[in-house]
């Protein structure tokens, strides 16, 4: 029994002295050139370490479990293979030395190629190149502790098979680097819809933010968030079994052609009803099919909705969608139209404020060589179970350190050459608090990879345009947000990719995601790559003088010169007296300054230039077609 025990007590430490790697230490990953690249990983205590790569031996002991290694400056390019062994041996293939970035932030920075694939059919289908690599971090949080590894996670290569769940942001930024430096590109992708910046930072970097403290001492204790999670969610359950189950359109079938719908409401389509309904509401509509299409299958076109959907076709389901910002696109399966009269019918759930149709979308049945494009225009609309607005759910991942702890800290040991940053819309309702918590995270990012800001370039978008546009001048939680980000410019290493002519006004996720990924490259070139004659921003306001009835607006970064898109005259710009009441305005270009005045404002003191939600009108740039940021004169505070 004593020599059981003693194989036993050999065979358990045999099974613990192994090594053991990190998820992002595996077969296809992009190592850092131009660094001393650190391999990491663990093992038992005093365990001899050693690592072949690239014809040169590196050896270590484990130190508390843990060890690491450096391979100082590796040779660019590759396949190449690494050994690594302890107690155990594990080779790695595959791999790249290249340039490798963080991609994070929120939804935007999140979308993935398959989501703006109409765009870009050819990209995806012509997708092909080993050398650009993809990391996605799992989408987890922990506001508990700070962890040390990934619970799972694989590189991928770009190819047709894989392209479509590359980020696309992420996929057009390491495209345009590959194809000016033609060196392996790594893409570290972490990033979750929704998340506001406190997510991503560390509980010391919010040390001078006491709500957000606060609210991670509230949900550290263990079993907290699991149990309002399960309140949540069956408060949210109950509501939508309610609905469901005491759906009229279920009960009487209203999917189906074949009903009396002579007592519906009609509208014009697409829209939002002008009345607030919650609970389940149905549409109808018929439309006609050639005799030729009878039968085929064709692609739905349903634009968008508020909120979720469940769409039928003669009575036959054919797609839905759980909440209101994906883009509706189903397949319609053969044998299903029929020549003449068909009839699709949608049951819509809103879970509050106004359900419908959102505007300036496709709604279309698309064949190989021909479509229907009026699905537009008079529907019918029944409620099926009115309810009360259900009040959103509260998502814990979003709270303060939860995706730092969990997505950012276990990949701090990884070396990369810098980060690019699409995140702000969760933050809008607070620009002023932005202005501080975003320099922190920038700063506490950097601090915590060990890497100074001259090894750390900090890439980021400004927001895009959003919502419909004013017709008058008024102030914005959108702008003054974007008016925070490009504060952060102040900051050493940073640029700002300008995207204010790239956004759909009814659509917060915007498909064009090439610009952004191309101008993100483009600010790297200059920052990250130090190519002091590109021309990586469009006009950035500097300084002003008051002249008699006009306000002269000075700028740099003007590139070759400034001037307005499509020739047109210049627009965006407002202007105020000492009311701070403003107009819009009048304005010229002379050489690099612009000219601002108003024969409504006698005496103007501020002018205020792309200021809105959505300023899609907005059209100075520079003659490299870099658009200028937004600004202000004024030091107003909003009202």
């Amino acid at each position: 029994m004593r020599f059981f025990y003693l194989l036993l007590f050999l065979f358990t430490n045999t099974l613990l002295a192994q090594v053991r790697l990190p998820k992002l230490v595996s077969d296809g990953m992009v190592l850092q050139r131009n660094s001393n690249v650190r391999i990491w990983g663990w093992a038992s205590e005093g365990e001899a370490v050693e690592i072949k790569f690239q014809q040169k031996t590196y050896k270590t002991n484990a130190k508390g479990s843990k060890w690491e290694i450096f391979i100082e400056d590796p040779s660019v390019g590759g396949p190449y293979q690494m050994e690594i062994s302890g107690e155990n041996n594990i080779q790695l293939d595959s791999l790249y030395v290249g340039d490798v970035w963080l991609c994070s932030g929120q939804s935007n920075m999140e979308l993935p190629m398959s989501r703006v694939a109409p765009k870009y059919p050819e990209e995806i289908k012509t997708a092909n190149n080993p050398e650009i690599r993809y990391f996605q971090v799992p989408k987890e949080y922990n506001i508990s502790e700070k962890l040390d590894d990934l619970s799972h996670g694989k590189w991928v290569s770009v190819h047709p098979n894989t392209i479509g769940n590359f980020a696309a942001v992420p996929y057009f930024f390491a495209k345009n680097l590959y194809e000016n430096y033609q060196i392996p590109i790594g893409l570290i992708d972490a990033s979750l819809g929704g998340s506001p910046v406190e997510a991503w930072m560390s509980e010391k970097a919010l040390k001078n933010f006491p709500e957000a403290i606060a609210e991670v001492k509230r949900l550290k204790p263990e079993g907290t968030i699991d149990s309002l999670e399960q309140l949540d969610q069956n408060r949210i359950n109950h509501w939508y079994t309610t609905v469901n189950d005491e759906d009229l359109g279920v009960k009487n079938v209203w999917k189906t052609s074949n009903i009396d719908d002579s007592d519906w409401k009609s509208i014009e389509m697409p829209a939002l009803l002008k009345e607030q309904v919650n609970g389940v509401i149905w549409f109808r509509k018929k439309f006609e099919v050639k005799s030729q299409f009878s039968g085929k299958s064709a692609s739905l076109l349903m634009g968008r909705m508020v909120d979720a959907d469940s769409v039928f076709v003669n009575g036959t389901f054919v797609g839905n969608t759980t909440y209101q910002y994906p883009p509706r696109r189903y397949v319609i399966p053969s044998n299903l139209l029929k020549a003449g009269e068909n009839t699709i019918a949608v049951k819509l759930i809103s879970e509050r404020g106004s359900a419908g149709f959102v505007k300036d979308k496709d709604y279309q049945i698309i064949f190989e060589s021909d479509s229907i494009d009026h699905l537009a225009g008079t529907w019918k609309y029944k409620v099926g179970k009115a309810a009360k607005a259900l009040q959103s759910q509260t998502f814990y991942r979003w709270k303060p350190t939860g995706l730092y702890n969990a997505m950012i800290h276990p990949l701090l040991d990884y070396n990369i050459k810098g980060a690019i940053w699409y995140q702000g819309e969760s933050n809008t309702g607070e620009p002023k608090k932005y202005n501080e918590l975003f320099p922190t995270m920038i700063e506490s990012w950097r601090e915590n990879w060990r890497q100074d800001s001259s090894d750390f370039p900090f890439l980021f978008v400004q927001l895009a345009n959003f919502m419909e546009r004013r017709e008058y001048p008024t102030d914005s939680n959108w702008a003054r947000l974007r008016e925070a980000q490009k504060d952060a410019l102040k900051i050493s290493k940073t640029g700002m990719a300008v995207i204010i002519d790239v956004g759909e006004w009814n659509d917060i996720h915007p498909l064009d995601k090439k610009t952004v990924g191309d101008r993100l490259a483009t600010s790297a070139k200059k920052v990250a790559y130090g190519e002091t004659s590109v021309v990586a921003s469009g006009p950035m306001y500097t300084s002003s003088e008051i002249k008699e009835d006009s306000i002269i607006l000075n700028f740099d970064h003007v590139g070759s010169g400034l001037k307005t898109k499509n020739a047109e005259e210049l627009k965006g710009f407002a202007i105020a007296g000492s009311d701070k009441k403003f107009v819009w305005a009048k304005a010229k270009i002379e050489g690099d300054k612009v000219i601002v005045y108003s024969p409504k404002v006698e005496y103007p003191v501020a002018v205020r230039y792309a200021w809105a939600d959505n300023p899609q009108n907005a059209n100075l740039y520079n003659e490299e077609d870099l658009p200028a940021s937004p600004f202000r004169t004024d030091d107003w505070k909003q009202e």
